[in-house]
């Protein structure tokens, strides 16, 4: 059985004279009990693509998971649904992205206040650090926030005010997965090779930044930026290339960015170039990618053959 529970009052006392203080009320009203075990709660901002991985991966660990967007059972702008649900929750995660229009941060701008939490959580992006010309970053490399031009200021600003309030802030690069990998792209006609000698790019499988975000929720690490990335960099070219290799097709041609006449946003990403460090979540979080390199997960992506 499971549902809302309020301790009976005799368990209550004996369990407070043990540990020789009151336990609030509140404790208890804002778990549920399943089976027999108090569950914490997470509250998620925006449950997308990376964010649904991770509310999976905590309830496979007895979190309750609490969630807005299309996909959660709560709208944003309910302000007071939302504030009663922040309220019980012990942890926060927002995978909302700065308004396109204002470049603010919607959740720190619309429920700051309401951010008490121990535990926040932020998903931000590797684009915070800018073009590096195809040097390493790592967490203590300078973000475009604080020096230099970018895509991604908004991001990069966002970025800051979440570490600012103490979160675990995860910076995230090229994102594939189930349905969002370059087969899907090869099956559409709408994978690229770009000749650009040396241009290289970071990606995560979505999987290993579940794992690597629930590893800092469970455990006991700092606040702070942790980079969620694989163990190889590598050009768009050579994972076009494996995967056509997989499925035992041609690449396509090698084209000038010119001649690939990609959108804006497309472009935007080659007019960046590093590799992103994953060494101190490795550390910190105990933290090791199921999918180490592009090799790996474009392997367990493989479309089952005809």
């Amino acid at each position: 059985a499971s549902g809302r529970t309020g301790a009976p009052a005799g368990a209550l006392a004996a369990v407070e004279g043990l540990l020789g203080w009151s336990i609030s009320p509140r404790f208890f009203a804002s778990r549920t009990v399943s089976a027999g075990r108090v569950m914490a709660k997470l509250f998620i901002f925006g449950l997308g693509y990376s964010a649904k991985r991770i509310a999976r991966e905590a309830q496979s660990l007895g979190w309750e998971v609490v969630a807005t967007g299309s996909d959660g059972k709560l709208s944003f702008a309910d302000e007071g649904e939302v504030r009663a649900e922040l309220a019980l929750a012990d942890a926060v995660l927002s995978s909302v992205p700065p308004d396109r229009k204002t470049a603010s941060d919607p959740v720190l701008e619309r429920y700051g206040d309401a951010l008490s939490q121990d535990w926040l959580g932020y998903l931000s992006s590797t684009g915070v650090y800018g073009d590096r010309q195809g040097a390493w970053v790592d967490e203590a490399t300078p973000t475009i926030a604080q020096g230099g031009e970018g895509r991604r200021n908004a991001r990069a600003e966002a970025d800051r005010a979440w570490l600012e309030r103490g979160a675990r802030v995860f910076r995230l690069p090229g994102i594939y997965g189930p349905a969002r990998s370059i087969f899907d792209r090869i099956e559409a006609g709408k994978a690229h090779r770009i000749d650009m000698p040396g241009q290289v790019f970071s990606r995560v499988h979505v999987d290993d930044i579940a794992s690597g975000a629930v590893a800092a929720l469970t455990a006991n690490v700092p606040p702070g930026a942790y980079n969620l990335g694989d163990d190889l960099p590598a050009s768009q070219n050579a994972v076009v290339e494996e995967a056509c290799a997989l499925l035992g097709v041609e690449p396509p041609p090698l084209l000038s960015l010119e001649e690939a006449d990609l959108s804006p946003m497309a472009r935007g990403f080659y007019a960046e170039n590093r590799r992103v460090a994953n060494g101190k979540a490795k550390r910190l979080l105990g933290w090791q990618p199921k999918y180490p390199t592009y090799r790996e997960g474009l392997r367990a992506l493989l479309p089952p053959r005809p």
